[in-house]
């Protein structure tokens, strides 16, 4: 059973200016699905750039355990010799996905249309997320479930021994659930379709087709309509990762907060589904530019250039959750510190992350002074101007890396230090977090 390590409490303290590159890492998008897909390509994939977060390494051994051959490199460079589609073996071991949602819903989808079974586990932060909204599509192929009650971890998948193709609508626009399913259609014969009332970032769609497998992606009144044809041999692939927009979004932000801050944040990718927030940042005045702007592997990229800005608060509109949803909390984070309300509609999906990101934002950003307002689809953040967050609490981080080091970069322009509970979640997703953070300049120390 996985379990979560001993707390490791940090503080942030107000700093000076931020300046020099933050080389943040590899997009943890991309990092899940370049191993996935190269498990399930015949040959051997070569991957460099990947991220070596926590999530990412579960994601490698399991698969492993599913007999994929996975090898290290060295930083970053690793490669997957694949099995084939439809060629996983029984893992004879509980796969643990540790902290990672898109870890162990996208292998679920991977896994479900072969006539293998898995068991799946998690920290105590995934063993409370809901399994459902991936148990419910792969049922339609086949597959079978067994888990908590709710819907929970720890759960065993029985793959479908006689797969049928499905064209599913997702129920709510996420991208966990729209590449669970067309990962498991994969080895289902026919046409397997999904409808997505809103786009949500395409990665999946993007690395299918690279592998080498049918797919089509067509606008219609009726939504996005992606449909891919089963049981293609995908094609090994040399995939350069691109640098998480995500990870970016905090050196981006804490450049933006801190007085005379003027940072570089090379080689991000800039998928017109992820990118949300540098647009909503440019919207609230925020001095960002792209240079170098590039194609690589199919994805786009630039390198960022932030300086300090003074921001005002604006409304976010709903449908641009999709291409931002994991950035709301640093959005927060920015909206406290800017000339009046910030309205985010449309996110309620962010009640089921690691955390419930609504309430830790709430309850945290109450704790060093700032008014909030909250319903089960808004958070609405009162703003207290440049530098007039008064700070001087404890967050807590409910073992969402998010949550921490949004907290910790608000502590960077906060009238007094700001302090999280936890600070190990970090690890998950940005383990250089800190060294980078502090290498620009930020104040951080543990306890």
């Amino acid at each position: 059973m996985a379990s979560h390590g001993p707390a490791t409490p940090m503080t942030s303290r107000p700093c000076g200016p931020l300046t020099g590159t933050a080389d943040v890492p590899g997009d943890k998008s991309v990092s899940h699905r370049s191993l996935i897909l190269g498990a399930m390509a015949v040959g051997e994939t070569r991957i460099t750039g990947l991220l070596e977060g926590q999530d990412v390494l579960d994601t490698a051994k399991a698969m492993q355990a599913f007999g994929a051959e996975v090898t290290r490199h060295g930083e970053g460079a690793w490669s997957v010799h694949g099995v084939g589609v439809g060629g996983f073996a029984e893992p004879d071991q509980v796969i643990d996905c540790g902290n990672s949602g898109t870890g162990v819903r996208l292998i679920m989808g991977a896994m479900a249309t072969s006539p293998i079974t898995a068991t799946f586990t998690g920290d105590a932060s995934l063993r409370s997320r809901p399994m459902a909204r991936i148990t419910d599509p792969i049922a339609l192929f086949g597959a079978q479930s067994f888990g908590r009650q709710g819907g929970r971890l720890p759960m065993t998948i029985i793959g479908a021994a006689d797969p049928v193709p499905v064209t599913y609508t997702t129920p709510m626009p996420s991208a966990q659930v729209k590449s669970a399913v067309l990962l498991a259609g994969l080895n289902a014969p026919g046409r397997t379709v999904v409808i997505e009332k809103e786009a949500t970032r395409d990665h999946s769609e993007r690395m299918l087709a690279g592998f080498g497998a049918e797919i089509t992606t067509e606008a219609t009144p009726e939504g996005h309509v992606i449909t891919l044809t089963g049981r293609p041999e995908l094609r090994p692939q040399t995939i350069a990762v691109p640098r998480d927009p995500s990870s970016a979004a905090f050196p981006v932000a804490a450049a933006v907060l801190v007085p005379g801050s003027e940072i570089l944040v090379p080689n991000i990718g800039l998928n017109p589904t992820r990118a949300g927030l540098f647009r909503t940042l440019i919207e609230m005045g925020a001095d960002i530019t792209f240079e170098n702007e590039r194609l690589e592997g199919g994805e786009p990229v630039a390198d960022l250039r932030v300086r300090h800005s003074a921001l005002k608060g604006i409304e976010v509109p709903p449908e641009r959750a999709p291409s931002m949803i994991d950035e709301y909390p640093i959005l927060s984070v920015l909206a406290a510190n800017a000339e009046g309300v910030t309205v985010m509609k449309g996110v309620k999906e962010l009640r089921v992350k690691e955390s419930d990101r609504i309430d830790a934002m709430a309850r945290g950003l109450e704790a060093m002074g700032v008014t909030v307002e909250e319903d089960e689809d808004t958070f609405i953040v009162h703003g207290m101007g440049p530098g007039g967050v008064p700070g001087g609490g404890t967050a807590a981080a409910r073992l969402d890396h998010r949550i921490a080091m949004s907290f910790l970069c608000l502590g960077m322009a906060a009238k007094r230090p700001v302090s999280v509970d936890d600070a190990a979640p970090i690890a998950t997703s940005f383990p250089i977090f800190v060294p980078l953070m502090s290498a620009l300049g930020a104040d951080l120390a543990e306890g």
